[in-house]
């Protein structure tokens, strides 16, 4: 008798550690699973070409690097100035299951919008470029570039005032779906965090 619970105090302390490590997994699983957003196809109001399905991906990834359940859509932002979920969007996330939709534009500063209301994050300012791939560059001496607005908004399904929106600025380069991947990454970081904020 006296060996056995000898034997189980032995066993205990690792049947907690390994109960603990489970739980802790299922904890993380179920905070990256609490909630799933739909991303949106990006819309290009712009005359500058972007690959907006690279784009888009790259939002979903960064989301889902950041812990929060993500997958891009089939269907588009729109091409409205101000975003709003679309029919094809609203049955697309009721498809998908989804609880939010990110909706995602890229304007032109001078198309003469007015500006959102929304607080606007910028990044970048009009400086001449300095991307050695650039076929304007070289012994032309440097390409000015004018910055690019990508704004952004969160809704919740059937919800048509968004749970957040933002602004920002940047400037592309020679490649402006490259250079633009850097934006979609810090917006990504964003909504994630606002997103987990809100349902605290």
């Amino acid at each position: 008798m006296y060996r056995v619970d000898r034997t189980l105090l032995w066993i205990i302390p690792f049947l907690l550690v390994a109960v603990l490590a489970a739980w802790c997994k299922d904890s993380a699983k179920s905070e990256a699973s609490s909630f799933k957003v739909c991303v949106a196809n990006i819309s290009n109001r712009t005359a500058t070409s972007l690959l907006q399905e690279r784009m888009a991906e790259r939002l979903t990834k960064g989301l889902m690097q950041n812990k929060v359940g993500a997958i891009t859509m089939d269907s588009a932002t729109t091409d409205d100035r101000e975003l709003r979920p679309s029919i094809t969007n609203g049955n697309e996330m009721k498809r998908q299951e989804c609880d939010y939709v990110l909706l995602t534009q890229v304007r032109d500063p001078k198309n003469n919008w007015p500006e959102p209301s929304s607080a606007s994050v910028q990044i970048g300012g009009r400086v001449p470029s300095t991307d050695a791939s650039d076929p304007m560059g070289g012994s032309r001496g440097p390409v000015y570039r004018e910055n690019l607005e990508i704004h952004y908004a969160v809704f919740r399904g059937g919800k048509f005032e968004s749970e957040f929106d933002g602004t920002t600025l940047e400037r592309p380069s020679s490649s402006a779906s490259d250079s633009l991947m850097g934006a979609m990454d810090r917006i990504a970081g964003r909504v994630a965090h606002d997103l987990k904020k809100k349902r605290k």
